[in-house]
Parts: C-alpha cells; sequence; structure tokens
C-alpha cells in the first residue's frame, strides 16, 4: 500500500504564505463591518467633546469679560447695554439687530478676541450679527433684544438652516442680571448663564417643559433649557441627553 504526503501550502519567494483573493475579501469585509457599527459612535464622542470643550470656554470667556467691563465701566445696573423688546403697531417685535451690536461693542466686545462679524439671518430670515471666536465656535445675539445669546460649537450658518437647531448645534444664554423678578431669579446679579428663564427649580422641567424643555420634539423656543443640562452636569453632555449633537 503506498503512502501519500500532502503538499505544503505554496510559499512566495520570500518563504512567507501568500494571501488568497477570498481570506483578503474576507479580511475586508470584517474591516468595515467592525467599521461600521464603531463609527457612528466615534463620531458622536467627537462632537460631545467639541460641544463639552468649547461650551465651558465660552462660558468661562463670557463672564471674564463681563467683569472686566464691570471694572472699567462701573456696576452692571449702570450700563446702558440691555435692549429689551420694542413692539411696532402691529405687536410685532421690531429687529434690533444693530443696536445690539452696538451694545456689545463698547461693553464686551473689547475683553474678546473676535476674530469675525458677519451679518446673517435667523430662523425666522430676521437680521443678526454673528461673532465667530479663534477656535471655530461664534454665537449671536436675538434678533430682538440683546439678553438672549445663542452659542454655536461649530458651524453657524449651517446650524441656523436648520429647524430644530436648539440643544443640537446651538445653545442657549441669556445675560440679563437686572431684573429681580421671579422669571429672572436664577439669573439675577449673575453673569451669563445657561437659559433659566421661568426655570420652577425642578430637574425634570430642564427637561420635559413644553415651551423650553429639551425633550425632542419640543421645536421654535424649545430645547432652551439643554445647555442648563449640560453644564449641571460638570460641562458634560449626559449619557440619556434627549438630543443628537450634530454640526
Amino acid at each position: 500500500i503506498r503512502s501519500f504526503e500532502i503538499a505544503p501550502p505554496p510559499r512566495n519567494t520570500d518563504g512567507i504564505r501568500a494571501f488568497t483573493l477570498a481570506e483578503v475579501l474576507i479580511t475586508l469585509g470584517i474591516i468595515g463591518v467592525v467599521a461600521a457599527l464603531t463609527l457612528p459612535n466615534l463620531i458622536a464622542d467627537y462632537r460631545n467633546n467639541v460641544v463639552e470643550t468649547r461650551l465651558k470656554k465660552f462660558y468661562s470667556l463670557m463672564n471674564q469679560a463681563i467683569l472686566q467691563s464691570i471694572v472699567d465701566n462701573g456696576e452692571v445696573e449702570s450700563w446702558s447695554y440691555f435692549n429689551d423688546d420694542i413692539t411696532d403697531e402691529d405687536g410685532d417685535k421690531v429687529n434690533q439687530a444693530d443696536k445690539n451690536d452696538a451694545s456689545f461693542q463698547r461693553y464686551l466686545a473689547p475683553y474678546l478676541k473676535v476674530i469675525n462679524k458677519k451679518e446673517a439671518k435667523d430662523f425666522q430670515g430676521k437680521k443678526i450679527f454673528i461673532y465667530f471666536l479663534s477656535d471655530g465656535s461664534a454665537f449671536s445675539f436675538a434678533q430682538h433684544e440683546n439678553r438672549d445669546i445663542q452659542f454655536y460649537p461649530k458651524n453657524p450658518e449651517k446650524c441656523l438652516k436648520k429647524q430644530d437647531y436648539a440643544g443640537s448645534c446651538a445653545f442657549a444664554f441669556e445675560f440679563y442680571p437686572i431684573n429681580n423678578s421671579k422669571d429672572w431669579k436664577y439669573l439675577y446679579g449673575k453673569g451669563m448663564e445657561p437659559t433659566l428663564y421661568k426655570w420652577d427649580g425642578e430637574e425634570k422641567t430642564l427637561y420635559n417643559d413644553a415651551e423650553r424643555g429639551c425633550m425632542r420634539g419640543n421645536q421654535n423656543a424649545g430645547g432652551s433649557y439643554c445647555t442648563a443640562i449640560i453644564q449641571r452636569n460638570g460641562w458634560k453632555v449626559p449619557k440619556d441627553y434627549p438630543r443628537r449633537i450634530s454640526f
């Protein structure tokens, strides 16, 4: 009975076994599946990190600017800074973008490194100014008053074209320390803070309030409490954060 020896697999000229086409395709397929599973999480983590870092930095920069302005211009109560709502004969709010810019240039701009200013339109098509910072972030004031501030960690003009941008690519702050009414009690006597206008002090309200809560589906004014949720979590986006960060 003859015995047969099984021939070893062919080797290349260097004595190293070569991969077959099938093995290469299988390997590439596995890499593709792993990438498809992990890439969305990596992108989400990156976006969250950008938001966390730049929100915290903006909060610090603005409040330092306010304190420096107080040294030079006196207490905030003496400033001619705030432009409250004005309505026309039809009851519509008058655009005050130019007045807002003048107030900013006088009281805050000298203490901030704004690298560019650009005229733009808000989500209602109203004139605003966007102020760009060196890290790629930007901010703007409400078109009809200047106590409300929107911060954009990245791509502000792209963000403004979205229908439901609050808490996703834009984050609401307020600077209004001169009103001691109940509605403004969390801002009275302070610098710039995340929006807490009319907050009742309940954590669940930050999520569920019909006008300003952060839960998805609250459009237009909805989402302005999202910034406070991140701040109260140590400037970290919570794992149960109800909106998707997107630039």
